[in-house]
């Protein structure tokens, strides 16, 4: 039996080390139309409850009232009298949650994607059938109606003890089942159309605007930066009734984004992601390893032939501790991140080596970079 305990970091799970060879010196330019977002032009998130019908016997279990009770205020609303709700049988229907993003500017008769989520105890949504669900927005009001044949990505072969299930066959997906009865609201850009940034940064907030007014030089500058994540822009005269043209003219508008230095670790997988841009001041790293290694064999004692005895198993232990001699790296001033993990990985450090001088580094004061552990 080995014994391995925490501090031995060298063989601990898989390691896996990302190394960039060649990085240009600046970045290269990104459109508006991958960095900003328009204010008012946003997506909407639609929720309805509905019912499956026409499973094989994978529906909701007779304990679960609210599908029992769906289902018989569904046949009243047909002209079918249910007298004892609670004593159907749904075996063949399951209650479900269905959701849907409504795009912006989305017009009545559009069809788009549905999703539809068990909320009760059935096993499987495979081969059944959304029936008409009422889709509604934040505010209450209803934007789409859903109905269609319900697509599972998994299944579940076998049954009783012996079954094998392939992904999640509790949620479904209903393509372009729903159908878009309500104009979404969104807000119609106007005389100012106000840029939200996806990342907030003041750097790239001010060239968005220096860049969008020298692609549409005139009198006077018509873009201005608010603050880290929000540029206002006035369209010119010439494109007051232009308006939808001007924003397209604005998103094709390439910017040098600012990015701040950060370094990513996921310690759970070894994996460090990090940026052309990190910078490291003047420092010496040593590092060693420490390895304890407890074994342990078992052996069998047996009594003498005619004695009162019986076999015992005595373990025997034996302990190995290994100290490898010191590696060290020197950084002269400038060096970057890359280089620092190409130093170490020649003397073979491994990832979570690699991990864990970074964060000695962050504590000393050497990493001039943001450093995030996952």
């Amino acid at each position: 039996m080995k014994y391995s305990p925490p501090y031995r970091l060298r063989a601990i799970g898989l390691v896996l080390s990302c190394l960039i060879s060649s990085i240009p010196a600046l970045p290269a330019p990104v459109r508006l139309k991958d960095l900003v977002s328009i204010e008012g032009v946003r997506e909407n998130q639609l929720v309805g409850y509905g019912i499956v019908v026409g499973l094989a016997g994978t529906g909701d279990k007779q304990t679960t009232l609210f599908t029992t009770q769906s289902l018989a205020n569904l046949l009243s609303r047909m002209g079918v009298a249910v007298t004892s709700p609670t004593s159907m049988r749904v075996a063949n229907v399951a209650a479900v949650m269905v959701t849907a993003i409504l795009p912006s500017f989305a017009q009545p008769g559009v069809k788009i994607d549905a999703t539809a989520a068990a909320i009760g105890d059935s096993s499987n949504l495979q081969g059944g059938v959304l029936l008409m669900t009422d889709l509604k927005g934040a505010n209450g009001q209803t934007y789409a109606v859903a109905q269609g044949a319900v697509v599972t990505g998994g299944f579940v072969a076998g049954r009783g003890g012996v079954s094998q299930m392939v992904n999640h066959p509790t949620v479904g997906r209903v393509p372009e089942g729903a159908t878009v009865e309500k104009v979404a609201p969104s807000v119609e850009p106007s005389l100012s159309v106000r840029l939200q940034l996806h990342a907030s940064d003041f750097a790239t907030s001010v060239r968005i605007a220096a860049a969008i007014n020298q692609r549409f030089t005139g009198t006077e500058p018509i873009a201005r930066a608010e603050n880290a994540a929000l540029v206002a822009v006035s369209p010119p005269a010439e494109w007051k009734d232009r308006i939808a043209e001007f924003i397209a003219a604005v998103e094709e508008v390439k910017v040098e984004v600012d990015r701040p230095a950060r370094i990513v670790v996921n310690e759970r997988t070894g994996t460090i992601v990090m940026g052309s841009d990190v910078r490291i001041s003047p420092v010496a790293i040593l590092h060693g390893n420490l390895t304890v290694e407890i074994q342990t064999n078992l052996m069998v004692s047996q009594p003498y032939a005619g004695s009162a005895g019986t076999t015992q198993v005595v373990p025997e232990q034996k302990v190995v501790a290994k100290d490898e001699p010191t590696r060290n790296v020197v950084l002269k001033e400038g060096a970057t991140v890359e280089e620092l993990v190409r130093a170490l990985t020649a003397i073979g450090s491994s990832a979570r080596d690699i991990i864990a001088i970074l964060q000695n580094l962050r504590v000393a004061g050497a990493l001039n970079a943001d450093l995030e552990v996952i």
